[in-house]
């Protein structure tokens, strides 16, 4: 009886906050004064009618949808995180929505849910598909997280490159309930009415999923039908819901785990109680949203993120004892003999990309006879193009070095300082000294990335530290830092309007505009950074195995992760505060170094560093070229080059992990 009489208190406080929802809005007159003028003025009662009914109703068919959806997820995949936004469903869909609005705005007008279920299916067939048969809940919020990143850096670029036809799309895009009339209402309400009543009907399948494959195999179930329905509903309902109202996270991760504790356990009574909390939880983010900003629309997406975030994190500390490091190592291959031979024609590439990178000025190449020549008597090479190039190749380093310590502090060959959300933080922090203090000078923004930085930092290794900085715990509660920097990020965007342009750019990382002043700023603490790596590498090499076996040795593991994860983040928000927020360099240098000269942290720390320079000044380079004299963002290239191996080294990785 208790969970009966917990869900009628939860429907009560639905009706209340139902109530208190209907009543706000820019115009509203206050609660009680509201609705007694609607009872005596015919005029309000319209305003009632058709224009905060249809937001309200629509709030409350996608809180339901959503929360369905993120339940049935959940039980697909046994993983107590699963939900649109971590598999990257949800920018999957938007990836979607941005390119039909840009490419084939017909299509797009006409079959918004085609466009939107288009790109859930492909998120969730690549997280799928990368993940293969295991099922490890950690393992598939990393793997969604990456892809998110991936869609997310794609959208990105589409929305700098296409800035006019994607201008109205921002609200959308972080998430709102705002309806100008029922045509919202009216395409979403049959679609989801539909797939609940479907879900009810065939709801006993889904409990027999909860006993295992095994035993429902034994009981005469047809697992693999029963888990494509639970997936076409769940991308059915997300599907619908972005197509309406854009994407909206955390509402399916909080609202199954309370229906959940409320002490329901089998999934008609759970897609019940999930439709009631699912709706509550969305409403209440919606009445906070308007709360907190009663002069603009908020996006309650952005809201929902900042609400769930904590949630998330608890429900981190309570898998901590499933996410106690199971021993894996990371793994490499030597495959080159000739170091000094195989060194020198690095060198030589690295020279000769240098050579090429500082010839182009941005409408043309000069001749290398004339190089020389412009180097030593044109100021604005020797002033602009030349600190830019070697910044490029210095940040670069950096990011490889930092990802390099990320990987062997949290022993997975996918870390990195932006899955831990410390790139999140500096950006968040960038970006309102960017934004809010528009006369300050532009000194402020790097000041702001390092405070943002290292408190994000502050904060997870605060929260941490009791579990010794367990490596998988480190990488959960990055997901919720780095959703809540996003949230944060979205609503400065939305506010900002005619400087988003500007801050979408920092944010998606540039190297234009670097000076000499920043090349000084990271030689010194290159200087400073590198001489500690190397003169604890024995010791960071002891880390990569089991604690067990780094006590064992002499070495106090929680100790010498915290001093390692200090480094990481070091050189990340030197390379944020300087650069922006770039990503993917700190996956994939390492590894490529990895897979050449083996797991030893003196092998990899050269080879690393000098695969980051690369990689960041080809991406320089080619930002440059490709749409002369316009400049793409070296962050967006960056995530053009590294998008398509990554998708192998998350399979590959995987893969090795489920034998």
């Amino acid at each position: 009886m208790k969970p009966v009489f917990l869900l009628i208190g939860t429907l009560l406080l639905f009706i209340v906050l139902g109530l208190v929802h209907v009543s706000q809005g820019q115009a509203s007159s206050g609660f009680f004064r509201f609705w007694q003028e609607v009872w005596h003025d015919e005029q309000q009662m319209n305003f009632l009618l058709h224009s905060r009914m249809p937001r309200f109703v629509i709030g409350c068919l996608t809180g339901a949808a959503l929360a369905i959806a993120g339940m049935l997820l959940q039980t697909m995949t046994k993983n107590p995180l699963a939900s649109a936004s971590t598999l990257g469903i949800h920018a999957g869909a938007y990836f979607f929505v941005v390119c039909f609005t840009i490419f084939f705005p017909a299509i797009g007008h006409a079959f918004p849910l085609l466009v939107t279920l288009a790109g859930g299916f492909t998120a969730a067939f690549c997280v799928t598909f990368l993940v293969g048969k295991s099922l490890d809940p950690v393992r598939i919020a990393l793997t969604g997280l990456i892809i998110t990143m991936l869609f997310s850096s794609l959208t990105s670029a589409l929305q700098l490159l296409f800035a006019n036809e994607v201008a109205g799309l921002f609200l959308w895009g972080s998430g709102t309930l705002m309806q100008l009339d029922w045509s919202g209402v009216t395409f979403a309400s049959p679609w989801i009415i539909i797939l609940v009543l479907i879900g009810l009907l065939i709801s006993h399948r889904f409990d027999f999923l909860l006993l295992g494959d095994d035993v429902a195999i034994g009981l005469g179930q047809n697992i693999t039908i029963t888990k494509a329905f639970g997936w076409l509903i769940a991308i059915l309902l997300t599907s619908i819901t972005v197509s309406v109202v854009g994407p909206i996270g955390f509402v399916g991760i909080i609202a199954p785990h309370l229906v959940r504790l409320m002490g329901f356990t089998k999934h008609r009574s759970m897609i019940i109680g999930n439709s009631i909390v699912g709706a509550s939880l969305l409403i209440t983010a919606d009445i906070v949203a308007r709360l907190v900003s009663a002069t603009s629309e908020l996006p309650v997406g952005a809201m929902t993120a900042i609400i769930g975030a904590p949630w998330l994190i608890y429900l981190a500390l309570k898998m901590r004892k499933q996410t106690q490091t199971s021993g894996s190592t990371l793994e490499g291959k030597v495959r080159i003999t000739h170091y000094k031979s195989f060194y020198f024609t690095l060198l030589a590439i690295t020279f000769v990309l240098v050579v090429v990178s500082l010839s182009f000025g941005g409408t043309s190449f000069t001749k290398l006879v004339e190089l020389p020549q412009e180097l030593m008597y044109n100021s604005y090479v020797w002033e602009f193009r030349v600190p830019r190039v070697l910044v490029s190749f210095l940040v670069g380093t950096m990011m490889a070095g930092s990802g390099l310590l990320m990987q062997t502090v949290l022993r997975n060959p996918l870390a990195d300082t932006s899955v831990l959300g410390v790139s999140s933080g500096a950006s968040v922090f960038a970006m309102l000294f960017l934004l809010i203090f528009q006369q300050a000078p532009i000194l402020f923004v790097p000041i702001g990335a390092l405070i943002g930085a290292f408190l994000t930092m502050g904060l997870i290794l605060g929260i941490s530290a009791r579990s010794g900085f367990q490596p998988m715990l480190l990488i959960l509660m990055g997901i919720a830092i780095s959703a809540v920097g996003s949230a944060i990020i979205q609503i400065l965007l939305v506010r900002a309007n005619l400087y988003a342009g500007l801050a979408l750019t920092w944010l998606t990382g540039s190297t234009y505009g670097t000076n000499w002043q920043d090349f000084i700023i990271i030689c010194v603490a290159s200087l400073v950074i590198l001489p500690i790596i190397v003169l604890f590498a024995s010791t960071f090499d002891i880390l990569s195995f089991d604690d067990e076996v780094s006590i064992g040795l002499g070495v106090k593991a929680s100790h010498m992760r915290l001093f390692m994860i200090v480094l990481a983040v070091t050189l990340s928000a030197l390379s944020v505060a300087i650069v922006g927020t770039i990503g993917f360099i700190g996956l994939l240098a390492p590894h490529i170094a990895r897979q050449l000269v083996g797991p030893k942290l003196m092998r990899l720390l050269p080879l690393s560093l000098m695969i980051g320079g690369m990689l960041l000044i080809s991406a320089d380079f080619l930002g440059r070229l490709l749409l002369a004299p316009k400049e793409i963002p070296s962050g967006i290239i960056v995530s053009l080059i590294g998008a398509p191996y990554l998708l192998y080294l998350l399979k590959k990785v995987n893969a090795v992990q489920a034998k």
